[in-house]
Formats: C-alpha cells, sequence, structure tokens
C-alpha cells in the first residue's frame, strides 16, 4: 500500500474544506437520490481509473443497499435493463461531462437529462459530475489509494 504523494489534506485544508462543503450540499440540499450521487461518482471514477474513489463510491452504493450487480455492471450500463430510464439519463451525461474533450456534451444527451431532470436537477447533476471529476484528479495526481493513511469511508474523500 502506498502513500499520498503528499498529505493534501494537511497542506491545503482550507480548499479542501470547500470542496467538501459542495460535497455537503450536494449530498443534502439537492434532492437528487443517494443511490443515484453514487452510481455518477461511481462512473466516472471507474471512467478515470481512480482506484481510490471507485473503492469509496462502491462501498457507499453498498451502505445504500444497492444490489451488488448494479454496482459491478455499472460500466455495461448501456446493456444493461437494471436502470432505471432516470439513471441512465444521468449516466449518459457523466460520460459525456467527464469525457467533455470527445464530444462536448453533445444536445442528445443532454436532451435525454432533460427530459428526467427538472432545472435545478440539472444543473445540481452536473455539479455532482464536475465535481467528482475534480476529487479523482486530485485522488490521482496526489496519491490517494484505498485504505491509506488518514482516508475512511464515510461519504467524503479525506486527504
Amino acid at each position: 500500500m502506498s502513500e499520498p504523494r503528499l498529505k493534501y489534506g494537511q497542506l491545503a485544508p482550507e480548499g479542501l474544506e470547500k470542496m467538501r462543503a459542495l460535497e455537503h450540499y450536494l449530498n443534502t440540499g439537492t434532492g437528487l437520490e443517494a443511490s443515484l450521487l453514487g452510481f455518477v461518482r461511481l462512473r466516472a471514477s471507474l471512467m478515470n481509473g481512480c482506484e481510490y474513489c471507485v473503492h469509496l463510491h462502491a462501498a457507499e452504493l453498498r451502505k445504500l443497499n444497492e444490489p451488488a450487480e448494479r454496482i459491478e455492471r455499472l460500466a455495461e450500463w448501456r446493456n444493461s435493463d437494471g436502470y432505471t430510464q432516470r439513471e441512465r439519463a444521468a449516466l449518459a451525461w457523466t460520460e459525456a461531462v467527464t469525457n467533455i474533450q470527445e464530444g462536448h456534451a453533445p444536445d442528445e444527451v443532454y436532451q435525454q437529462v432533460r427530459a428526467h431532470f427538472s432545472d435545478v436537477e440539472t444543473v445540481n447533476l452536473t455539479l455532482t459530475i464536475t465535481t467528482i471529476n475534480a476529487w479523482n484528479r486530485i485522488a490521482i495526481s496526489l496519491g490517494a489509494y484505498p485504505g491509506h493513511a488518514g482516508t475512511k469511508v464515510d461519504g467524503a474523500i479525506r486527504g
């Protein structure tokens, strides 16, 4: 098990606290379902290859009593009937926003999201996606690994 490259939580506590405050808002102030947020975060983390975040968000989904098959098959969500239309729209939007360089969030994907989410939900969903992408990049670049000192699986990344 590797240690992080830098103890970023100790070195920039104010900045990370602001990110945690945004996470708190996304988790408690948006009205978006906890499982939906978990699947969005897990999908982006899988796409980005963030081992720490994959472990974190899979554990969160298990705590929400999500079936193991839905968690394990998330990368194959397009070929599974185990996700609702709302979840499918959110996952498609997650992929589009995470891979923004590959299609600039196509209109057809945006229209799928708009069919299932209100204006404010669309903004909050997009904030969730961009925030997990930021956490993924912090964890990957500064070296957060599952189980390293100073972390715990409790709903927010800990540096």
